[in-house]
């Protein structure tokens, strides 16, 4: 079974990943069967027409709004027109996702409930038919996994139902922090919406892998066109591939071996509020761990031992930190090795919805699964119950996981 690789080049909206996955050989009946099965096949015509971008040949997909209800619909409403529709569950269930997390990341921005996002915020039947469309592609095709690469998101402004907004819109920005998407900013010096909120909601949810496979081979392509015109081509591919990483697994040594730096020294002379802020600072420079813990020093003064491990290209980095933020004037160093399982970061469905969780490789092939902390201590304050609970809930529920990194 083939896998699909998203290729952003260099952004991604709906309509252009749509155009792909038409041009990749998906048949238009295929794409509107679930429209027409929610009952939305009135509100909108959809064409597939040859188009080109830079002089490079795709499809573009065309949606004409029929929808001549003046009712605005909010999330709450086509949430039940989903839910309530004659779909394969695998498909309802992808769908549905998609549209909560746009429909989150709208309300979070707009400082309302999801469920009261309005349909234009969400998206107008244009973006309806683009998500429906896309998710009916992806099922069909089936893969096995779904890579994808950075997208970038340019800069600007874009004009809304809300007025014009800055480049690139709250939504995307929203969904990106959530999702933890890596965006590459090489084209941010050009003007234009390159990354939809639509795009990057599709992307974020339907991708395994939020990076290329290391290894592949092609079997055939789809080319989505976009409408803006850009000095360069504007358009979204699909590829139909065969990777041969599995994200790197067999590739690697598990555990594996790596150098790190140690560094650490002794500090008698600045407040706990002083050390408090400069364990932090450390920890955002890219500290692997920082520990501290109060000691009697000479004179009988109290004060802090710090020792912090890091990646070993960072130790001349810390040797300034430790002179520019502390009052210490001396640092010992030393460099050690240290042996480490292969993990990677990702998110699991669960009860409790998406949550963020870290996978680890033993040696003897088996996985596990932790779910980071700051989640089960935000579900605790949110469903009052145990941290023992939480942990209980989400390991009975968890289901499908996909990754944000491969093996590392």
């Amino acid at each position: 079974m083939s896998d699909i690789l998203i290729e952003c080049s260099p952004g991604i909206s709906g309509d252009m990943l749509l155009g792909a996955f038409y041009d990749l050989g998906v048949p238009q009946k295929v794409i509107e069967k679930p429209l027409i099965d929610l009952g939305l096949k009135d509100l909108y015509h959809l064409e597939f027409k040859e188009s080109k971008s830079c002089s490079i040949r795709g499809i573009k997909a065309n949606v004409q709004n029929s929808d001549l209800s003046p009712i605005k619909r909010t999330w709450r409403s086509i949430k039940e027109v989903i839910l309530n529709g004659h779909l394969e569950d695998k498909l309802k269930q992808t769908i549905y996702e998609v549209f909560e997390s746009l429909a989150i990341a709208e309300g979070k921005v707009h400082g309302i409930k999801s469920e009261d996002v309005h349909f234009h915020e969400v998206g107008a039947i244009d973006s309806l038919v683009d998500i429906i469309g896309v998710c009916a592609a992806l099922n069909f095709l089936n893969p096995t996994k779904v890579y994808c690469n950075e997208p970038m998101l340019g800069k600007g402004f874009v004009q809304t139902e809300h007025g014009k907004l800055s480049v690139p819109p709250p939504a995307v920005i929203e969904l990106i922090s959530q999702k933890k998407i890596k965006v590459l900013s090489s084209f941010d010096s050009i003007e234009g919406e390159l990354s939809t909120p639509t795009g990057i909601a599709l992307l974020s949810n339907l991708a395994d892998y939020l990076e290329p496979p290391s290894k592949y081979s092609m079997n055939s392509y789809g080319v989505g066109i976009g409408n803006l015109k850009f000095p360069f081509p504007n358009l979204v591919r699909v590829y139909k591939i065969n990777s041969f990483n599995d994200s790197s697994i067999s590739e690697q040594i598990n555990p594996r071996c790596e150098e790190i730096s140690v560094q650490e020294a002794w500090i008698d002379d600045q407040t706990p509020e002083d050390i408090s802020n400069f364990v932090e600072k450390l920890r955002i420079e890219g500290a692997y761990d920082v520990s501290y813990q109060a000691i009697n020093m000479k004179k009988n003064r109290i004060g802090f031992s710090i020792q912090v491990i890091l990646p070993i290209e960072k130790k001349e980095l810390f040797r300034r930190l430790w002179f520019d933020y502390s009052n210490t004037i001396g640092v010992r160093e030393r460099t050690q090795s240290r042996w480490v399982l292969l993990r990677r970061r990702g998110e699991c469905s669960t009860t409790f919805g998406n949550i963020k969780v870290k996978q680890t490789l033993k040696p003897d092939g088996s996985i596990t699964m932790k779910p980071e902390n700051d989640e089960v201590l935000r579900l605790e304050l949110e469903h009052k119950i145990s941290t023992h609970e939480i942990r209980k809930i989400i390991k009975e529920s968890s289901k499908k996981f996909k990754a944000f990194e491969n093996w590392k």
